[in-house]
């Protein structure tokens, strides 16, 4: 390191303890018994409360059931979002068809219409399917999304040369194994990106639950907890360790794939 990056080196340094210190006040905070989480000044390190707050939210809301519901909508959500979303950018990069730039205009479009728009519809919807306090309206309609589409598209676009693909399809591959054995691997840093978003966006999503979910034990961890809040006798210290606990995937799944995500944001940055 030269001493002209040193200042360089220090600001990003600061600035990264700034972002940092409210995910470390989370877990701190989580330690501390309700009254103690709102003094002033604030505590900085862990205290001895974690056990009752731990003991406390188990007894307010089904916890696990809440966590489970949480992580199993968010990975089938995941999965789903990668694999057809994948093949829907495949066919929009690749494939030249009639109505093609109409069709990957309307899936753009779609783009700007604001979710609450077709909120009502969406529930009566759901009403009729009979899928209401079910993982189906929360993981179904959402199988291939406008954004995960369009980022697929301009990745395949950007980082899949054709003649590769008519190599393999001269070597006899089909166009199944094309998206499998081609498309999969050399989409990685892109599918990492879209599956952190798409993970992290069904992990917090508060009000698709909220509405579709209403018995405690079938919603959401974001949900649960926020019923735990509107308590009257409500405890601040197991509230905070249910906000730390529900942060872990998050920080977990970012650290996993954070080299990933650089790659796939910076994909045809440069010009090769």
């Amino acid at each position: 390191m030269t001493k002209r990056a040193l200042p360089t080196h220090f600001v990003l340094a600061l600035i990264g303890l700034v972002f940092a210190l409210p995910f470390w006040m989370v877990f701190v905070l989580a330690s501390w018994r309700g009254g103690e989480v709102l003094a002033f000044p604030p505590h900085l390190w862990f205290g001895d409360g974690l056990r009752e707050n731990w003991e406390q939210l188990l007894e307010r809301i089904p916890f696990a059931r809440n966590y489970f519901n949480s992580f199993g909508i968010a990975t089938l959500s995941t999965l789903f979002n990668l694999f057809f979303c994948t093949m829907a950018g495949y066919a929009f990069a690749k494939y030249r068809f009639k109505g093609r730039d109409f069709l990957y205009g309307f899936v753009i479009a779609t783009m700007a219409v604001p979710g609450f728009l077709n909120l009502i519809p969406f529930y009566k919807m759901m009403v009729k399917f009979g899928w209401i306090n079910t993982w189906l309206p929360l993981v179904v309609p959402g199988m291939a999304g406008a954004f995960g589409i369009f980022l697929m598209t301009q990745f395949l676009t950007n980082s899949v040369p054709d003649e590769l693909l008519d190599a393999a399809r001269i070597d006899g591959l089909t166009e199944f194994g094309i998206l499998t054995r081609i498309i999969f691997p050399l989409a990685k840093p892109g599918l990492a990106v879209l599956g952190v978003v798409t993970f992290v966006g069904s992990w917090n999503n508060f009000t698709g639950p909220l509405i579709l979910l209403p018995k405690v034990e079938s919603t959401t961890l974001p949900v649960a907890l926020s019923a735990l809040n509107s308590r009257v006798d409500n405890n601040l210290g197991a509230l905070m360790l249910g906000n730390a606990l529900t942060l872990l995937p998050l920080i977990v799944a970012f650290v996993f794939f954070s080299k990933r995500i650089i790659a796939g944001l910076t994909a045809g940055a440069v010009k090769q």
